[in-house]
């Protein structure tokens, strides 16, 4: 049987390390976080995504699937730790380091190594090399060369979306990039026996930027749409409608605006190119700062109309990064009502059904508390809708009429079935 060591036991590990015991594998995770570790072991994934609890409790049932603070002997070995940016928009890779540090005396003859974490171009030989300076009793693989070693390096990165995991995880096509066309087969091996979408095989460089430049056309299209939002606010035209005219044309498709970007990819990767090309990502760069000022612009524009009441009362529907998932990494929303607080004359209503309880940055502030729907529209002055919720599209809009509307996120407009935004409320705000 194939033992499958995955190193971090997060979003993407946790399902994967799930998915590939249901298929058969014998799967160690292995994370450095003890509460994770004991809440998976215990049968409980300790964040919510659709039917990973389920797939957890087979998994641990079978006994395929065990979790632990150190790792294991194993013939594959997939790293998805995180790869966030430090000051100034460098990628950290410290994560990915640790992770190396902690399988190499693990690996055997034979091992596959396969660095699932989104990363900047460069990193899978720098995975390559770093195990080779840990384990010199081992030969692992040069870039392109066509010599044969022990140990395998691959790169495949993670396709699947917060919220459809499970899925996108076996139907999603892969990219795998190998340090060498060995490392890509054996790599190529152990995904074919999981995913039905196809598996497309290159160098492991081209793998690397492919997964930054999936992000990047994301982040840029995002921010076209955000830019528009900001110029429509300036001209009186409301963006929902523009949009939606726009995008009758056969050859336009122009996203949603909203409160910019969030998540642990699309506001992280394009900085990973940047860094690699600075003088070239000229509109990857501009994009992520287009999309990094939206908070702030939607902050200063319920702090203008904050400026109507002597003690104004804000209620925020939606913290989380997107729409109908609970993940608040980099959540743009989010950093609004940070900013809300940290600016202070204000008290905040946090509605989000999504959300169990408020981040511990705001423990002990008392000019924030999470409540339902009801009392976050009786209580306020200002309403701002800033994540579109399925459960928010059931909202009866008529009973916003009396309140001061900034609707970020087009839930009050109609292409959503609701009310005309043009007549939604004479107090209305586009922004």
């Amino acid at each position: 049987m194939t033992t499958v060591c995955v190193v971090g036991l997060g979003y993407i590990g946790l399902p994967t390390a799930a998915m590939m015991a249901s298929r058969g594998f014998e799967v160690i995770g292995y994370d450095v976080n003890e509460a994770a570790v004991a809440s998976i072991n215990a049968g409980k994934a300790h964040f919510h995504e659709p039917d990973l609890q389920m797939l957890l409790s087979a998994a641990l049932n079978t006994g395929r699937l065990k979790a632990q603070n150190q790792p294991a002997e194993a013939d594959y070995f997939i790293i998805a730790v995180p790869t966030p940016f430090r000051d100034g928009k460098k990628p950290d890779m410290s994560h990915v380091e640790k992770a190396c540090d902690a399988v190499a005396p693990y690996l055997q003859p034979g091992s596959t190594v396969i660095l699932e974490s989104t990363s900047p171009v460069g990193s899978t030989e720098m995975v390559a090399g770093r195990l080779a300076a840990a384990r010199p009793d081992l030969t692992l693989p040069d870039y392109k060369e066509s010599g044969d070693a022990q140990i395998a390096v691959a790169h495949c990165p993670e396709r699947i979306l917060p919220g459809n995991m499970l899925p996108e995880l076996v139907a999603n096509d892969r990219i795998i990039g190998g340090m060498t066309e060995t490392c890509s087969q054996r790599a190529r091996a152990l995904y074919e026996s999981f995913v039905t979408g196809h598996i497309y095989v290159t160098d492991c460089r081209t793998a690397e930027f492919v997964k930054l430049i999936e992000n990047a056309s994301r982040d840029v299209n995002i921010a076209f749409a955000n830019e528009l939002s900001v110029i429509c606010d300036r001209i009186g035209v409301d963006v929902w409608h523009a949009v939606e005219l726009a995008n009758k044309h056969p050859r336009v498709s122009i996203l949603q605006p909203g409160t910019g970007v969030g998540g642990h990819c699309i506001a992280v990767d394009p900085w990973f190119i940047v860094d690699s090309a600075p003088e070239e990502a000229r509109l990857i760069r501009m994009a992520r700062e287009v999309n990094d000022r939206k908070p702030e612009y939607i902050f200063h524009r319920i702090l203008d109309l904050a400026d109507r009441f002597k003690s104004p009362v804000v209620s925020c529907f939606g913290v989380t990064y997107k729409a109908d998932v609970g993940d608040l990494r980099e959540s743009p929303s989010l950093k609004i009502v940070m900013k809300l607080l940290q600016h202070g004359g204000v008290r905040v209503l946090v509605c989000d059904p999504l959300v169990k309880a408020l981040p511990p940055e705001f423990s002990g502030c008392p000019d924030v508390s999470l409540v339902d729907a009801d009392t976050a529209r009786r209580e306020s002055d200002i309403v701002a809708f800033l994540v579109a919720h399925k459960q928010f599209k059931r909202l009866e809009f008529n009973r916003f009429l009396h309140k001061v509307v900034v609707d970020a996120t087009g839930l009050m407009s109609k292409p959503n079935g609701l009310v005309d935004s043009t007549f939604a409320s004479p107090r209305k705000e586009p922004w």
